[in-house]
């Protein structure tokens, strides 16, 4: 069965049995999965720069010995990486309060042990999409920020007052150039940029790092 998102899955439980029947659960719905048996042994994962390539999330164990599955999600919060790769937390019913909390503060969800094994998979998938939005979306801001460093002082000068819908002729006065500058200025900007008009330009600058 091909996955229904090319994405990864980690699972991190001390049980043994229960890291084995996840993977297996997992692959039967044709979505691929690695398994640690650690809070700690999958920090060390996080160490390959090549984990966050593609669209990921994690399914965590509330309860296990030496670092726990709470200290690991509030590590993943520290270096901000929540929602690129969604945690979904297993729990029995003790600690379905401390899952809900853990929610409010940026977890994608929680499902209490015995869980249905569709019900959770269908959030796994559910989360896996986020974790391709987000990706999505921060590499759009990224190839944003690359074209705009390839920009001029000027051309940025330039780039602002047609945003701000300034016909040529203002544009020249406002920077006090002249009209046949403007254009060439102009025509710069929207081939760096990508773009055919100034109300593409500007419908792509919303999305700018500030």
């Amino acid at each position: 069965m091909r996955p229904v998102i090319d994405g990864l899955v980690f699972v991190v439980d001390d049980d043994a049995d229960v890291r084995q029947a996840m993977a297996w659960l997992l692959r039967s719905r044709g979505l691929l999965s690695e398994v640690f048996d650690s809070a700690e042994t999958f920090q060390q994962k996080m160490a390959d720069a090549e984990v966050l390539s593609r669209p990921t999330c994690l399914v965590l164990d509330v309860r296990m010995p030496g670092l726990s599955g709470l200290a690991l999600f509030d590590w993943l919060i520290e270096r901000n990486l929540q929602l690129a790769m969604p945690v979904i937390f297993m729990t029995g019913h003790a600690d379905v309060a401390t899952a809900v909390d853990a929610v409010k503060r940026g977890a994608f969800d929680f499902c209490e042990k015995p869980f249905s094994d569709n019900a959770l998979v269908d959030r796994v998938v559910l989360a896996l999409s986020q974790s391709q939005s987000i990706m999505q979306e921060r590499l759009k801001i990224d190839m944003l920020r690359e074209r705009q460093g390839e920009l001029t002082d000027r051309e940025r000068d330039v780039m602002r007052l047609v945003v701000e819908g300034l016909p040529n002729k203002l544009i020249a006065d406002r920077l006090d150039i002249s009209v046949r500058t403007v254009e060439v200025h102009r025509a710069r900007v929207f081939d760096k940029m990508e773009v055919k008009s100034a109300v593409e330009l500007a419908n792509l600058l919303r999305n700018a790092p500030g």
